[in-house]
Formats: C-alpha cells, sequence, structure tokens
C-alpha cells in the first residue's frame, strides 16, 4: 500500500448512543464504506440518498406521448391533411408534457453551496 493518497490516519472515541447514530446514519446512505460516509460528511457536512424512482414514471409518461405525437405524424404525412383533432390532441400532448416536466422538477432537492 505504498500509492495511499490518504496517509493521514484519524482516530475518534463515540459513546455508545453516538456509535448506534453513526451506524443509523450509515445504514440510511446506502454507502459501501463507512470510512467513505465519514469523508463525505466531514466535506460536505451533510449525507443524504435522493430517491429518483420518480424519473421512470416520468420517462414513460414521455415515451407514451411521443408514441402518441408519432401516430399523428405519421397520419398527417400520408393523408396530407392536418386535422383539427390532431392539433387539439398535440395542443393537450404538449401540456401533458408540461405539466410532467413541471411536477419532476418541483421534486428536485434544492442544494444551495
Amino acid at each position: 500500500m505504498a500509492n495511499r493518497t490518504r496517509t493521514n490516519r484519524n482516530e475518534v472515541y463515540l459513546s455508545d448512543d453516538e456509535q448506534y447514530i453513526l451506524n443509523e446514519k450509515f445504514k440510511l446512505s446506502d454507502m459501501k464504506s463507512k470510512a467513505a460516509f465519514l469523508r463525505k460528511l466531514i466535506l460536505y457536512g451533510y449525507v443524504y440518498e435522493v430517491d429518483y424512482s420518480y424519473l421512470r414514471n416520468y420517462n414513460t409518461e414521455l415515451g407514451r406521448i411521443s408514441s402518441s405525437l408519432n401516430q399523428i405524424a405519421k397520419r398527417i404525412n400520408s393523408t396530407d391533411h392536418i386535422y383539427q383533432d390532431d392539433m387539439q390532441e398535440v395542443k393537450e400532448l404538449m401540456n401533458q408534457v408540461w405539466h410532467t416536466q413541471k411536477s419532476m422538477l418541483s421534486k428536485q432537492p434544492l442544494i444551495k453551496r
């Protein structure tokens, strides 16, 4: 281990309660290494896990919308006519896109550094 980048060792003594809290916070972090967890805590002052599962729903919704738009575009290209119903559906789909976009952005964590 001659090529270590971290050469300084630190030891900390914790009470049973402090050790329990540290272990619980480490478990919640889903990090693999307690050393990496402590380094991140020291450097940034906080460690948190962000749940991005809503992005899957967002991507699914966008896929459905784009499929509908492609069907409308195919119909327009094959008939060379744009129908009022098609235009209304495109407007509704675009409103869904914007609504989904705003919903997704409202769930983003705001981090001030």
